[in-house]
């Protein structure tokens, strides 16, 4: 007997579904194992056996070994180069623009164990470079650093950077990688801090308070010392 083209729909429907959640778990188990053990020591096996998978499957989506470990890297946080929009509107405000970047930046810690896994991993990925770290920093993370110093620059009335404003803009993302690289140290000392998402949404905006001092001191300093006046060094006497 053919199938009507409605149980064809909701077959093709379940496939879908059951190939996106067989996707989702090899992630899971390649990050997890990846983070644990490093690229080289983790076998397409061990992860198919871990995911409940079979390796054919790993092929079907990521092609191999190398593109399963690339995207366990770099899938589980986008990151702000794919959201450069959300704080690069050259009509926002100096405190909209650091809500877009560091609503950003936080996104990722509400993931929970996933989001401390995805550290580990690219802990592990710093001690044991593949090269995927990078390329991440070439294709990802340099564009969206050169974003940042683009609008910290103009809120500041800088047509082009200068060695301060790039260490303006490090310090600027500083304050939120400072909580990814320490969580573990966090939930040891004062895990209410990040408990949950009320908790991280408390901190984002006290991020965004700091950041708006950083960059309004450098303000000021910049117009102190364009205030001085210039003094002529004094003649030796002879």
């Amino acid at each position: 007997m053919e199938k009507t083209p409605t149980l064809l729909a909701d077959d093709a429907r379940r496939t879908r579904s059951d190939g996106a959640q067989s996707r989702e778990r090899l992630l899971l188990a390649a990050t997890r194992l990846f983070a644990e053990q490093g690229f080289a020591k983790t076998s397409t096996r061990e992860i198919a056996l871990a995911a409940g998978t079979n390796i054919a499957s790993i092929s079907y989506y990521f092609g191999d070994k190398a593109g399963l470990y690339r995207a366990a890297f770099t899938e589980p946080s986008p990151g702000c180069e794919a959201n450069l929009e959300a704080f690069t509107a050259s009509d926002a405000t100096l405190r909209e623009t650091l809500e877009g970047f560091y609503g950003i930046m936080m996104a990722d810690l509400k993931r929970g164990d996933m989001a401390r896994l995805s550290m580990r991993l690219w802990f592990r990925e710093m001690l044991e470079p593949t090269g995927v770290w990078a390329e991440e920093i070439d294709n990802g993370i340099k564009p969206a650093h050169a974003a940042l110093v683009m609008v910290l620059g103009r809120h500041l009335g800088l047509a082009t950077p200068d060695d301060d404003l790039l260490r303006l803009g490090f310090s600027v993302v500083g304050l939120a990688v400072q909580l990814m690289v320490t969580r573990d140290v966090i939930d040891r000392i004062n895990p209410h801090l990040l408990e949950n998402d009320a908790a991280i949404d408390a901190w984002m905006a006290r991020l965004v308070d700091y950041g708006e001092a950083m960059v309004n001191a450098e303000l000021a300093r910049r117009k102190a010392g364009a205030a001085q006046p210039i003094t002529k060094p004094r003649k030796k006497k002879a």
